[in-house]
């Protein structure tokens, strides 16, 4: 079953009583266990995971309408998130209707690290993450024109670069932690987000493509 796409929608109401701080710990959780991995290889549970990121806590209910789910089954993918330690829920909750909160604020895969048992799952939840982020960028070029003049602002930016294993590595490694030190605050915590600020997809790849004949 896949997430549906979830029409225009007004804001959340601000819920005073839940804290504003979307995870419990602003770290990243390292994917190296097999059953996890293959547990979060799903698009209602990455889905979900998104919600908790951009709205803070929500009861399965709150994320059904969200995520285009019912409530039943958003409750059931909560709970199989929490059994790999991916959400929980929220401390002094009371009620029927608990709300969920994400555990840690990303989460991060290296397939050089994944064992002969979990690769394949890996790889899928790899491709999967990386084809959400390419389907939002062929919405954004098919219907961008239609965003308010502020917003036509996304950006796209392709380089051809030659560069060593460890140039590769470190490239990628800075660009993360230029973007963790610019905005990794307002992304853990609703109340740091500017006002006016909306939810962006920013997106790196770099990969060694293959060799031409002449090596370069």
């Amino acid at each position: 079953m896949s997430a549906k796409a979830s029409p225009a929608r007004k804001p959340a109401a601000k819920r005073s009583d839940r804290p504003t701080q979307v995870a419990r710990d602003s770290g990243v959780k390292q994917l190296t266990d097999p059953k996890a991995v293959r547990a979060l290889a799903h698009p209602v549970r990455i889905a979900l995971l998104e919600a908790l990121m951009r709205e803070g806590p929500l009861t399965a209910t709150e994320a059904a309408e969200i995520v285009g789910e019912s409530p039943a089954n958003c409750s059931f993918h909560f709970r199989t998130l929490a059994k790999y330690g991916f959400v929980e829920e929220v401390p002094g909750s009371t009620g029927r209707a608990r709300p969920w909160r994400r555990v840690a604020l990303g989460e991060s895969l290296d397939l050089r690290e994944q064992e002969q048992e979990g690769l394949a799952a890996a790889q899928a939840f790899a491709e999967m993450s990386v084809e959400r982020v390419f389907a939002r960028v062929r919405q954004f070029l098919a219907t961008g024109h239609n965003e308010p003049e502020e917003w036509r602002v996304g950006f796209t930016n392709a380089s051809l670069l030659y560069l060593t294993p460890d140039e590769l590595e470190d490239l990628g490694r800075q660009s993360r932690d230029l973007i963790d030190s610019l905005y990794r605050e307002r992304t853990l915590d609703i109340s740091k987000r500017p006002k006016g600020a909306r939810a962006v997809q920013y997106g790196a790849f770099g990969f060694p493509l293959p060799p031409m004949p002449s090596g370069g």
